[in-house]
């Protein structure tokens, strides 16, 4: 017997799935998180689940989980000393960026705060052109007198980035060996290795963000690594990258930023998975936990990436899944600012003390007392019955931080929290859809997260939405993406080019050597040859353009793979602006090919729909406020173990679960199907179409 086992450490809860590889079945498990060191919470968990389910520590077969700690280590600025080496005339690079604020009508708002400490970048004297040929020879006395003089300010991590190394990297190469010669036990990554493209403070920060995680995560893994072992757990641990893949844990201490977004990135590939399995090609995830909202947006069964984006402010230039993230979460707290507005998040009470109603210390109110308030949580216990919750703290919170502040009153203090963090997390379903050319109506939302299939109703209600879909195990559908995850190296390099016939051969030159390079990282996973698969895509832009838009290519370039290149550039570029103009040449700036290694996944069988199916017996009838109403109405509380496939039950209704609460609001009807999702319909849908 083998067992695979997902892990998803969140801000409030660690969530667990175990897959039984030899009878088919699924189970889940969640606990509190221990943000001061989260691998505690993972290890603990895992013991519980082993415990509990009379598994061998030498029966598991596959450990994959997404971790928080590179985020957290921005976040908190908790990063390691670091020290730069550039191109004399650059190492101010970092302060100038792209010379505009943060943001463009608040002329208070702050630049982030510099990663690397006054004094702590370094000049040498070196130079390569544009294209490639050096123009200054590489000054190594200096770059020794650089080493020497960071090593004695004592820096933990250094970042080399020079100019134009994503053509000729020997430079950058050549000062990796003398720094390692003079300083043995630094971190470093140099720009021309982590991330090969154009546009120099992209990847000066990358670069710079690489080396501020990666002595954090090095410690983190090797304390993991070692737990693991002490529990009798015998295989290598995998782990989540922001492109919605699996690495082996001893990938990511050579890219660190590529786990930015683990946690979330899971949640899409579950998310992908389960759309596919029920022939759904559009949807826009839904993923609250206790922290924040997570959104992203899922057409033709394929994932959207963007290839740059902010994390706390600096750009990072890896692959990620598009992924929106708004500080709207269970824990989000709610008070009344000082122009007497109610605001909802981003802060969060987090795991400790966490919201009120959780008797954990915690005073300040938030969306999960709220939610008790108005009676959409279970007013006594949640988790299955396994933890308590206390009604009066909730209402206590709210009555001495919103109420005595304001003219509302308890019940309305409570709906207001509510409307506005609905109206937080509409904002970010716009930001994935209606900013970028798409319709949300022509989606289904589809909800999970310990606090998503609370709000998803009322959510998509409000933006037009008339389908939601529910998993099975909502709360815990981050760690069963782990499951379903396969292992992906994103490979890029820059050269801009003209689109045409003549550089036919050029591309395939990158195309090859990319490919080379993938099956070699693949090599590294063990990853048999017949699991491997690689596809390419080339970013395209009109000349004079600034911006590029990726297309997907054959992997092997020809005269007609190129003019369906163009054609479909054409298309993209009139999708996303509105316009294409046919006669105007076209630039090939940066190739990229995904090297993917396909791990084994669990087969979730689909069982039989009973056409006769009732609705379950009524656990309790409780008062609710729903969104929009003005009275509490009596609503049926359901446990969802208790409907089988097959099952509608009206709204209003609430539907129980160890990991989450779904709310079925007044006018929505719920459909169970033969994968135990819920699907939810508005205005009288009797099923799912």
């Amino acid at each position: 017997m083998s067992y695979m086992i997902g892990v998803d450490v969140g801000g409030t809860f660690t969530d667990f799935s175990i897959f039984d590889t030899k009878q088919g079945k699924l189970s889940h498990y969640k606990q509190s998180s221990t943000p001061e060191d989260p691998s505690k919470a993972i290890v603990s968990g895992i013991l519980h689940v082993l415990t509990e389910h009379c598994i061998k520590p030498e029966e598991v077969s596959y450990l994959a989980h997404g971790t928080t700690v590179a985020t957290n280590a921005l976040i908190e600025k908790k990063g390691a000393k670091t020290g730069l080496i550039t191109t004399k005339g650059f190492k101010d690079l970092m302060e100038i960026g792209w010379q505009k604020r943060p943001s463009l009508y608040d002329l208070l708002k702050e630049k982030p705060e510099s990663l690397i400490p006054p004094g702590l970048k370094c000049e040498v004297e070196e130079r390569i052109l544009y294209d490639g040929t050096i123009d200054t020879a590489l000054d190594e006395d200096g770059v020794r007198e650089a080493a020497r003089y960071l090593k004695e300010h004592e820096v933990k991590a250094i970042a080399v980035c020079t100019l134009f190394s994503f053509i000729n990297p020997v430079h950058e190469l050549r000062i990796k060996e003398i720094i390692k010669e003079e300083y043995p036990d630094v971190y470093i990554t140099t720009s021309s290795e982590l991330v090969p493209e154009f546009r120099e403070y992209s990847r000066m920060s990358t670069t710079v963000l690489n080396v501020y995680l990666g002595p954090v995560m090095e410690k983190y893994v090797n304390r993991f690594e070692k737990s693991i072992m002490d529990a009798g757990i015998t295989v290598e641990p995998y782990v989540t990258q922001s492109n919605g893949s699996v690495i082996s844990i001893a990938e990511t201490v050579d890219c660190p930023i590529k786990t930015a977004v683990s946690g979330p990135s899971a949640g899409v590939i579950g998310a992908s998975y389960i759309a596919n399995q029920c022939k759904i090609d559009k949807i826009i995830t839904f993923d609250m936990g206790g922290t924040s909202i997570d959104v992203s947006l899922i057409e033709n069964g394929k994932t959207q990436l963007s290839n740059e984006r902010l994390i706390e402010g600096y750009p990072a230039r890896i692959p990620m899944i598009d992924i929106v993230t708004v500080g709207a979460g269970g824990g989000s707290i709610g008070r009344i600012d000082e122009g007497g507005a109610l605001k909802v998040g981003p802060q969060s009470a987090g795991a400790t003390p966490g919201p009120a109603c959780y008797m954990r210390g915690g005073v300040i109110p938030t969306v999960t007392d709220a939610n008790i308030v108005l009676g959409k949580l279970n007013q006594k216990r949640i988790l299955g019955g396994r933890m308590k919750v206390d009604l009066q703290l909730a209402q206590k919170a709210l009555t001495e931080h919103i109420c005595s502040k304001s003219t509302l009153t308890l019940k309305e203090a409570a709906a207001g929290v509510i409307s506005v963090v609905n109206s937080n997390m509409i904002r970010a379903i716009r930001m994935v859809s209606v900013e970028r050319g798409y319709d949300p109506r022509e989606f289904t939302l589809m909800a999970f997260g310990g606090a998503g299939p609370l709000h998803a109703c009322e959510v998509a209600q409000e933006m037009g939405i008339h389908h939601v879909l529910i998993p099975p195990s909502p709360g815990t559908l981050c760690s069963l993406g782990l499951l379903m995850a396969d292992t992906k190296f994103d490979i890029s390099r820059s050269n801009v080019m003209i689109a045409d016939k003549n550089n036919i051969e050029a591309v395939q030159k990158i195309f090859s050597q990319m490919i080379e390079e993938g099956n070699a990282m693949l090599d590294r996973e063990q990853v048999d040859a017949s699991d491997r698969s690689f596809h390419c895509a080339i970013e395209c832009r009109y000349e004079r353009q600034n911006y590029e838009i990726p297309i997907e290519v054959d992997a092997i370039m020809t005269e007609e793979v190129m003019k369906e290149m163009i054609e479909k550039f054409h298309k993209e570029h009139f999708k996303s602006y509105g316009y294409f103009n046919e006669n105007m040449r076209i630039q090939m700036v940066n190739y990229r090919v995904s090297a993917v290694g396909t791990i084994e996944k669990p087969d979730l069988s689909e069982k039989a729909i009973n056409p006769d199916a009732k609705v379950p017996n009524v656990l309790e009838v409780r008062d609710v406020l729903f969104e929009g109403q003005k009275n509490y109405l009596p609503t049926n509380v359901y446990q969802r173990n208790d409907i089988e496939p097959g099952c509608t039950i009206e709204g209003p209704a609430i539907i129980e679960q160890m990991d989450s609460t779904t709310i079925i609001p007044p006018r929505w009807l719920a459909y169970t199907d033969g994968f135990n999702n819920i699907r939810a319909s508005f205005q009288g849908v009797k099923k799912y179409e």
